[in-house]
């Protein structure tokens, strides 16, 4: 039976918006995984290094049999397709994608933490995951819907629909 995962996607280098596009056609074709739905692009100002170029926001939704580890390694090797490189903390990129949920799963292994610690503190991953799953709970945090309620300080501005 396959699981439900979502995916946050994040870019602020080399033409962004096709990175993003990129991505989501990537995630269709990884073995045992279904797109099943993706969000709007969004703009978004940097967090923590705030001398780089805005970022393109997405959330995307899949259907998937692999495990959260093999679906963390078949992000990390996407990214590496699109050029991705680790200099520093919070650096400028081309591809970032972070599994944000894992069916109702809660976990803290080495290199994945599910839900993704920071998601519920950030309007450019709650926007676009309410826009595709309104009524999302996030497991320990509660409903995303409130957590966007704290974050209303973050400016995002959605830039296209993700077709």
């Amino acid at each position: 039976m396959p699981h439900v995962a979502f995916i946050g996607l994040g870019s602020n280098l080399e033409d962004p918006h096709s990175q993003l596009q990129r991505a989501f056609a990537a995630l269709d074709k990884l073995p045992g995984t279904r797109l099943i739905a993706r969000s709007s692009l969004y703009r978004s100002a940097p967090l923590g290094l705030l001398d780089q170029p805005d970022f393109v926001n997405a959330v995307a939704k899949v259907a998937t049999s692999m495990t959260p580890q093999e679906l963390l390694q078949a992000l990390l090797h996407i990214e590496h397709q699109h050029g991705r490189e680790r200099t520093f903390r919070n650096a400028p990129r081309t591809l970032d994608l972070d599994v944000l949920l894992y069916d109702e799963a809660r976990l803290h292994e080495h290199g994945l933490t599910i839900p993704h610690p920071q998601m519920h503190r950030r309007a450019f991953v709650l926007q676009p995951l309410l826009e595709i799953a309104p009524d999302i709970c996030i497991p320990g945090v509660g409903q995303a819907r409130q957590a966007l309620q704290a974050c209303q300080d973050q400016i995002l501005e959605r830039i296209a629909d993700a077709v």
